[in-house]
């Protein structure tokens, strides 16, 4: 061979270079001596052999090695071929190309496959794919001609292919062994049988075979996917790599992020499974404020549970209330909450940069008892938003129920493609009003709490109107009427009555033309049981008279009896039954 060219690459000396060619032609090499010793930690640290983790005198080649070799053969040839400069330049090219037997490595793949030995398939594939790479970028970088240069990506594209169509196969044996409980994760004792499919056997990682998974949905749902996506990428000169692939397979799938214009006014769907469990570790105002509505998806697990809602959206999607009473329209950062101040707020914000401004605006102006809101787990982090600041540091929540399981997909709406898994981390974030009027403990600190979802499903919501919250704890097999994971005293209907009549009568009077039960019921934020009694203690007591159909009328009083709801209400409002009087 003849003397050294200059190369991008370190060159290694003449015993780590033997020690590297030897490894690159039988797959690894030994070092017994302490000559070879020496010169192998010498090419482990250039990275071109890697150590065998359990036995120390064992290396292995890497794909720098191969390109190393390449390049040094390729320019040591280039050194005794033609004079023209073009003509050497392909010559290099081309060498790189031959010497490493790309060629042949392709042709083998491609063997393989159609014999249907899919695994030795997908690996020759992949290391023709890391070959025909650099036999590509080599021939740009030398300035070799565009012939050249594209006959290098076809090798390229064509290893891909293989490789892709390998992984496929790979993915739909996996999900036939996984639907029959046969995929294990590998270790002895996971596997109890014979016919069980491990990673290992697939030749995969866990993350490898999730990323076939989704390559082999992406061409199930759009046919002849990879094909037309490798065609297009040599039609446009660009390289076919397995990370634009990977971009494509998102794509089909709806995994990748949407542009700004795409995701349009930031309207994603809340998963019940998200609002069941919140309920079963919170309660809330029996009436709530949702600002951010949509479709309704929070609003309908909500109202199953005995809630009753104030709704807004930014957008007119003509959602409605269990009773038939539509959504506001506006925008939510410029409402003011007039007879719905202080009512508990549930909610799936807006994401991205709004989401702060949403949220503060939420506290600052809408000042709710409590608030709930979905966020992405990254929302605790940040410093530059001033709005982020405020809700975090400032007025930070009080607890935080993180989802060690990942949510089922909220898709964007509008989106029509297949449903596909969430890569995204949540959790429900909860705010509580002090009696001071400020957010939090005071030192900035919260409870954080972790929750499965799965688990919650079946968990009964607490009481609404309660306001209070639950240990995170699931007990089997029982009785719906005991709550065990109650951390604070249910007030019975008499003491929640006895608790609101100041506040309910002050409305009432504020209010001469009359009132609908669902009025007090929104404006008070009160459950629906609280509303009956008081109304049921106001007829008793002559404070108001049926009206025009379902409206009550303020009958003409003396001034305001609230005094005598000092004593004990019950004692005030003798026999109040839930659902009573004459409205």
């Amino acid at each position: 061979m003849a003397g050294y060219a200059s190369v991008k690459l370190p060159k290694p000396g003449p015993n780590a270079l033997e020690l590297v060619r030897a490894a690159v032609r039988d797959g690894q090499v030994r070092t017994e001596d302490p000559k070879q010793v020496t010169a192998a930690c010498k090419a482990n640290g250039n990275g071109y052999l890697e150590r065998d983790p359990k036995d120390g005198k064992l290396w292995f080649p890497t794909d720098r090695a191969r390109e190393m070799l390449a390049m040094l053969d390729a320019l040591a040839a280039a050194d005794e071929g033609p004079a023209s400069p073009q003509a050497r330049t392909d010559v290099v090219a081309a060498s790189v190309a031959d010497t490493s037997g790309l060629v042949e490595t392709v042709q083998r793949a491609r063997a393989l496959f159609d014999e249907g030995d899919i695994m030795n398939a997908r690996i020759v594939a992949g290391v023709a794919y890391a070959q025909a790479k650099t036999a590509a970028y080599f021939a740009e970088q030398i300035g070799a001609t565009e012939r050249l240069v594209t006959k290098a990506r076809e090798m390229q594209a064509e290893a891909l292919r293989i490789e892709s169509w390998a992984k496929i196969l790979i993915a739909d044996k996996w999900d036939e062994a996984e639907a029959a409980g046969q995929t294990f994760k590998g270790r002895p004792k996971s596997v109890p049988n014979e016919n069980a499919f491990t990673a290992e056997q697939a030749g995969l990682s866990r993350k490898e075979i999730h990323d076939a998974r989704k390559l082999a949905l992406a061409e199930k749902t759009s046919p002849g996917l990879v094909e037309r996506f490798i065609q297009a990428r040599l039609t446009e000169g660009l390289e076919p790599t397995r990370a634009s692939l990977r971009k494509a397979t998102g794509a089909a799938i709806g995994t990748k992020s949407a542009t700004k214009e795409e995701k349009g006014d930031q309207l994603y769907e809340t998963p019940a499974e998200a609002t069941r469990t919140l309920l079963a570790l919170e309660a809330f105002s029996s009436t709530f404020k949702e600002p951010a509505v949509g479709r309704g998806a929070i609003l309908r697990v909500m109202e199953d549970a005995g809630y009753d809602a104030v709704i807004a959206d930014l957008r007119d999607r003509g959602t409605a209330t269990q009773y038939g009473e539509a959504q506001q329209v506006g925008d939510f950062l410029t409402s003011e909450p007039g007879d719905t101040v202080g009512m508990d707020i549930v909610t799936n914000p807006p994401y991205g940069d709004v989401a702060n401004a949403f949220l503060a605006h939420a506290l600052q102006v809408h000042r709710p008892r409590k608030m709930a809101a979905l966020l992405n787990l990254n929302f605790q982090c940040g410093f530059d938003d001033p709005d982020r600041r405020f809700l975090m540091d400032e007025n930070p929540p009080s607890r935080v129920y993180v989802f060690t399981r990942r949510l089922p997909m909220m898709h964007r709406d509008g989106w029509t493609g297949p449903q596909a898994s969430s890569q995204m981390n949540t959790m429900w974030v909860v705010w509580e009003r002090n009696d001071d009027g400020s957010y939090g403990s005071g030192d900035g600190s919260w409870k954080t709490i972790r929750v499965d979802w799965e688990k919650y499903q079946t968990v009964p919501a607490l009481v609404p109107g309660d306001g209070n919250h639950a240990a995170p704890m699931i007990f089997a097999d029982v009785d719906p009427e005991e709550d065990f994971t109650r951390e604070t005293p249910r007030r019975s209907l008499d003491e929640r009555v006895g608790d609101e009549w100041e506040r309910a009568e002050e409305w009432v009077r504020q209010r001469p033309d009359g009132f609908a039960r669902f009025e007090m019921r929104q404006a008070l934020g009160l459950r629906t049981s609280t509303v009956d009694a008081l109304i049921s203690g106001m007829l008793e007591r002559g404070i108001v008279s049926p009206g025009d159909g379902e409206l009550l009328a303020l009958a003409d009083l003396p001034p305001a009896t609230a005094g005598m709801m000092s004593g004990d209400a019950a004692g005030y409002l003798p026999d109040v039954t839930v659902g009573g009087g004459a409205a």
